[in-house]
């Protein structure tokens, strides 16, 4: 967790308003140092993972067309935000090309370009925390975790799929989704599982993302979010192992 400064601002000395002149009338402004202590706050309650906190847009590895899309595709939903019609993004691709790195750079520039309210949620850790909690006389528990993840204007859900499909499962993916597409809340969303709209009716098709979150939420999904496609090798596996010296 970032700790805020307590420092007393030398412009506003603790007040928040900032004395300025202007065409010879006094008068006083937000001090900038209320927007920097949103920031540090909006940042700390984001909830990105320490393995992710050097995420950034302007370091992300760009190596083939497809990473260059993808990244090209996140500065332009910056630069936009927010849209006359809230969309969410879909970053599909294997594990290791940079999706996640893209939905935290995201929302680290929203917080603190436009101090955005973010939140970072990967779906299995959502789940598991989800059934732990469960009370069976009360609800308030499972509420407890779900209202943040509701609320916030801006949703990151990861690893959307990389549970064992149930109807449990599915009620809770469908119930997020739902609830944030009737209220325009914008989610971005990274699943290792592609589409295959093509193998429908196919017994022997792969696994795809509708085998994973079923066909309806699939349809919801890509009815609420902009899909971005990565293709490549395991950048994590096959680029960065090669740093670990002893």
């Amino acid at each position: 967790m970032r700790s805020v400064s307590t420092t007393v601002c030398s412009k506003c000395h603790g007040t928040g308003w900032d004395r300025v002149e202007r065409g010879g009338v006094s008068g006083v402004v937000r001090c900038e140092c209320i927007k920097s202590s949103r920031i540090d706050r909006l940042l700390a309650s984001a909830n990105i993972p320490s393995r992710y906190e050097h995420c950034e847009l302007d370091n992300f590895d760009r190596w083939n067309k497809t990473t260059e899309i993808a990244r090209i595709q996140a500065e332009k939903f910056v630069a936009e935000y927010p849209m006359p019609q809230p969309f969410g993004l879909l970053f599909m691709g294997p594990q290791g090309v940079g999706k996640t790195h893209l939905s935290v750079g995201i929302i680290k520039k929203l917080i603190r370009l436009k101090s955005i309210a973010c939140i970072f949620c990967t779906f299995p850790e959502l789940l598991k925390e989800i059934q732990d909690s469960w009370n069976p006389v009360s609800q308030a528990s499972e509420m407890s975790l779900l209202t943040p993840v509701l609320s916030t204007e801006v949703l990151v859900l990861d690893e959307l799929g990389a549970q064992k499909p149930s109807d449990w499962v599915r009620d809770q993916v469908a119930y997020i989704l739902n609830y944030r597409y009737n209220e325009n809340k914008v989610t971005i969303v990274t699943t290792n599982f592609l589409d295959h709209p093509e193998l429908k009716d196919d017994k022997t098709r792969p696994d795809s993302l509708a085998t994973r979150i079923g066909e309806r939420i699939r349809s919801r999904l890509f009815e609420m979010c902009k899909t971005i496609k990565m293709e490549g090798m395991d950048f994590r596996e096959k680029i960065k192992h090669a740093n670990h010296h002893f």
